[in-house]
């Protein structure tokens, strides 16, 4: 085992941008060993974020195809959201399922929760496996319809290769739900 670090001091913190969605904010630091250093950071909304791998039946999984600003492109990926101001994430989840891909889960289990890029972002994502699904469509924040996409859980390899299928964090939440599949044969 290592020996725990002791974080470094905070000697001074500043806003130095702001839009809609990220503030970033820079940090004077001074590590243990009296090195200094400026770093900057992302700080998103708080509340945290939430991605759903939904199973249709114990082979099926469901995906979503959908306009990605950063990349401007369509990407499949597994829906997701932000937790609304005062939610539990395992509602956020049901939500988000219901706004994207028109079912609710009568099983929703947490599977892990990642950090998005913790060198400059503070987000946390929660996964979670929904299970017993059951038709019902809420209105989301989207834009224009989500295409839903279904795939065979069997297949995941085949899903790894695909070109539109790039999103680190579905690739985790996939690999996590892939080991749980297999942990229960």
């Amino acid at each position: 085992m290592t020996k725990q670090k002791v974080l470094p001091q905070i000697l001074k913190r500043k806003q130095v941008a702001k839009s809609q969605l990220f503030a970033i904010e820079q940090l004077e630091l001074q590590f243990s060993n009296g090195v200094e250093r400026v770093y900057e950071r992302m700080q998103g909304s708080g509340r945290g974020a939430v991605m759903i791998v939904p199973m249709l039946d114990h082979e099926t999984i469901l995906l979503v195809k959908e306009y990605c600003a950063g990349t401007h492109s369509y990407e499949l990926g597994f829906p997701k959201g932000l937790i609304d101001p005062g939610e539990k994430p395992i509602v956020a989840a049901d939500r988000e399922l219901k706004e994207e891909v028109g079912y609710g889960a009568k099983q929703l289990t947490l599977l892990h929760t990642v950090a998005m890029a913790p060198a400059f972002f503070s987000g946390s994502m929660e996964i979670f496996l929904a299970q017993t699904l059951y038709p019902e469509k809420l209105t989301g924040d989207e834009p224009e319809p989500l295409d839903v996409v279904s795939w065979k859980i069997k297949d995941y390899k085949a899903l790894l290769q695909h070109p539109d299928f790039n999103e680190a964090r579905s690739i985790a939440a996939l690999m996590l739900v892939v080991d749980s599949v297999k942990s229960s044969e």
